[in-house]
C-alpha cells in the first residue's frame, strides 16, 4: 500500500491549501482515511478523519470549521480542504489507512499505513 500526500505549499494567514492523498491499487475503498500533522519540536497530531463510507467525518477541535475532509473512492484519494489558515498549522501534513474496522479516528497507532508527509507553511 502506497499513500502519496500533495498539495502542501507556501500560504499566508487566512489563505487556503488542498492537500490530497493518493493511494496505490484497490486499497483504498472500504477503509477509514485520516489526516494527522507533525509541528518542528512537537508531537504528531489527529488532524481530521473520514469513514470508508464517506458518511462521517471527524475534526480536531483546532481545524473545526476551517477544515474539510472528503474522499472520492473512484480516484483513490482523499482530500483535506484547510481554510482560513493560521501560522499554528504549519506542519508537515500526513495521510494514513485505518486499520480494517477500528473506529478510533484520533488514534494514530490505530493506521497501518502512511504517506511521506507534506509541508505547510502558514506566514503570518
Amino acid at each position: 500500500v502506497q499513500l502519496q500526500a500533495s498539495g502542501g505549499g507556501l500560504v499566508q494567514a487566512g489563505g487556503s491549501l488542498r492537500l490530497s492523498c493518493a493511494a496505490s491499487g484497490r486499497t483504498f475503498s472500504g477503509y477509514g482515511m485520516g489526516w494527522f500533522r507533525q509541528a518542528p519540536g512537537k508531537k504528531r497530531e489527529f488532524v481530521s478523519a473520514i469513514n470508508w463510507r464517506g458518511t462521517s467525518t471527524y475534526y480536531a477541535d483546532s481545524v473545526k470549521g476551517r477544515f474539510t475532509i472528503s474522499r472520492d473512492d473512484a480516484k483513490n484519494t482523499v482530500y483535506l480542504q484547510m481554510n482560513s489558515l493560521k501560522s499554528e498549522d504549519t506542519a508537515v501534513y500526513y495521510c494514513a489507512r485505518l486499520i480494517a474496522g477500528s473506529t478510533h479516528y484520533s488514534e494514530a497507532n490505530e493506521y497501518l499505513y502512511w504517506g511521506q508527509g507534506t509541508q505547510v507553511t502558514v506566514s503570518s
